[in-house]
């Protein structure tokens, strides 16, 4: 699965470790809003990462632990990270309600999806980098430090440093000069 060859997502160990985080992110999604300190150690637990993390109810991902994040992440409702490959995320990164970010992926030949195998390709984000609401980040995407996506934008393809992008599919709108 990580090495983005095609796999059974119905492996038994692959199936546990989504009940496992499928748990968790239902206890995250279930807290009282009060009780920051829970939701921060639980989201450590599911992140398995000493960074402090802010996400906002509801969330899901798959695994959990294929997400990477930096320091200073924070991420608004309704987002969901397909995890079946890593997703690094570089230090001071926001997300806007409603993101998805893929990277589970299905065959394009119908035997193959038949088989019910899939496949899956990293991404990355970069430092200091805010996804807008409701962008979807595609499998196997870069996006570059210091970038903005719009909101609503699909990102198909790698986005360079320093730009803002907009659009289905997501080009460069402009550069952001310091």
């Amino acid at each position: 699965m990580i090495a983005g060859e095609l796999y059974n997502p119905l492996d038994q160990e692959l199936f546990q470790d989504r009940l496992c985080a499928k748990s968790l992110c239902k206890k995250i999604n279930d807290l009282d809003p009060t009780k920051l300190d829970e939701r921060v150690d639980l989201l450590k637990e599911l992140f398995q990462t000493d960074h402090n993390v802010f996400v906002e109810p509801d969330f899901y991902c798959d695994y959990g632990y294929n997400i990477h994040p930096g320091k200073n992440f924070y991420v608004n409702h309704q987002c969901v990270i397909l995890d079946c490959c890593p997703v690094n995320i570089g230090d001071n990164v926001m997300f806007g309600p409603g993101v998805q970010v893929l990277t589970a992926d299905h065959p394009i030949h119908a035997q193959d999806r038949i088989s019910g195998k899939e496949m899956a390709s990293p991404i990355t984000i970069g430092d200091n980098v805010w996804i807008g609401g409701g962008a979807i980040l595609l499998p196997g995407v870069t996006v570059g430090a210091n970038t903005v996506i719009g909101a609503g934008s699909v990102v198909n393809k790698d986005i360079p440093n320093n730009v803002v992008a907009v659009g289905n599919p997501c080009k460069v709108n402009k550069e952001i000069e310091d």
